[in-house]
C-alpha cells in the first residue's frame, strides 16, 4: 500500500475515499491502511507547504553545515538530538561527506539566524565548526514549483 503514502505526500488533503477510487481499492482498506501507517509513525505527521514569500511575514530560512565530534557509544544520534530540539531548527539530517549534520532553521531576520549559530548552535561542546549558508529565494520546495514562468503577453506587430 506505498501508493497512498505515495498520495499523501503529494496532498495530504486527500480523503480516504478519494484514495480507494485513484487506487480502486475499498475505502475501508485504505483507512486501515492510513490508521496502521501512523501508529507505526511511518505517517509522522501532515503540514501545508505555504510560499511565505507572497505574505507579508518576513521570514529566513538558513541551512547550517555543522561538523561535530561523535560521542563514544552514541555516534551522532546525542548531539543531533539536542539540536533538533530547540524550536528554531525545523530539519536535522546526518550526512556524508564533507560535514556530519545538515540543519534547517528559520528565523525572522538574519541577524536572528547569526545570532542562534552563535550563542545556541557553535557553543556546544561536540560542534567543531559551522558554515551558514541563507536561502535567498525557493524555486521548488517538497516537489512544488514556486514561481511558474512568466510569459510574455505583450502582442507582436509585424511591420
Amino acid at each position: 500500500m506505498l501508493e497512498i503514502l505515495e498520495i499523501l505526500e503529494k496532498n495530504s488533503r486527500a480523503t480516504a475515499e478519494e484514495i480507494a477510487v485513484m487506487l480502486g481499492k475499498p475505502v475501508e482498506e485504505v483507512k486501515e491502511a492510513i490508521k496502521k501507517f501512523e501508529e507505526e509513525n511511518i505517517i509522522a505527521g501532515y503540514s501545508t507547504l505555504i510560499n511565505w514569500d507572497r505574505t507579508e511575514r518576513e521570514k529566513v530560512t538558513a541551512l547550517i553545515e555543522v561538523k561535530v565530534t561523535p560521542q563514544r557509544g552514541l555516534g551522532f544520534d546525542k548531539i543531533a538530538d539536542r539540536i533538533y530540539k530547540y524550536p528554531e531548527v525545523t530539519a536535522c539530517y546526518l550526512m556524508s561527506g564533507g560535514f556530519d549534520l545538515t540543519v534547517i532553521i528559520e528565523g525572522r531576520t538574519m541577524k536572528e539566524v547569526a545570532l542562534f549559530v552563535s550563542e545556541k548552535l557553535a557553543p556546544l561542546e561536540s560542534v567543531l565548526s559551522c558554515a551558514t549558508h541563507f536561502v535567498l529565494k525557493k524555486y521548488k520546495d517538497k516537489g512544488t514549483i514556486f514561481e511558474e514562468k512568466q510569459t510574455d503577453r505583450r502582442e507582436q506587430i509585424f511591420i
